[in-house]
């Protein structure tokens, strides 16, 4: 079946004698072509969530299935792999390499995966089109967060995972940065998830977690 479905996942982590479960027994289907939001107090384990359906962390127990793919039974070599062709993710402090300007940042992604987009054209598709040789620090941090957005749907992957995305940036920006997120969203029929700090957002599609 096309689309994301967790099943009776937990995750828990043991420091010591002392087990934290960050995720408690979670269940849901989203379909394709989906703009979720994740919504939970902090500690809820949306960004825990997350890093599961995005191949960097596994669940203790349940089932995790991307595209009729079950990702949770993956060893370290299926999680990279899945990674780099299937997961685009996007963080809350860009993460833009300092030294390469917009358009080389996006390229350079571009290039560990199969199937990847025209970076100058996904530039222009987030309104970069004429940033193309700038550094990081010569954007705006709204123009650092869309440079980031670029560079993950560069890969072309089948699930956007957006963790805070608008965390760093003033309230207008974000709501533009959000925007954008959907507009693009309805134009990929991908599966695009994001995960805020509060519930301002509740238009969307939204699973709620504590």
């Amino acid at each position: 079946m096309a689309g994301v479905q967790l099943e009776h996942v937990v995750r828990e982590y043991t420091m010591g004698r002392t087990t934290i479960r960050a995720v408690d027994d979670i269940s849901f289907t989203i379909p394709e072509g989906k703009y979720t939001i994740i919504l939970g107090a902090s500690g809820a384990g949306k960004s825990t969530v997350l890093n599961i359906l995005g191949g960097m962390d596994s669940p203790t127990s349940g089932r995790v299935t991307v595209n009729g793919r079950e990702i949770s039974g993956f060893n370290k070599r299926q999680l990279t792999e899945y990674r780099r062709e299937s997961i685009g993710f996007v963080f809350q402090f860009y993460n833009l390499m300092p030294n390469l300007t917009v358009l080389e940042n996006v390229e350079l992604a571009s290039q560990i995966c199969k199937n990847p987009l025209d970076a100058r054209q996904v530039l222009a598709m987030v309104g970069l089109g004429d940033r193309l040789n700038n550094f990081p620090a010569q954007c705006s941090g709204g123009e650092q967060q869309r440079g980031a957005i670029a560079r993950a749907l560069a890969k072309n992957p089948d699930v956007l995972l957006c963790d805070e995305p608008t965390g760093a940036l003033d309230y207008q920006t974000g709501k533009a940065i959000l925007a954008l997120l959907y507009d693009l969203c309805k134009k990929s029929r991908k599966r695009w998830w994001w995960s805020p700090t509060t519930g301002r957002w509740r238009r969307r599609r939204t699973c709620s977690f504590g």
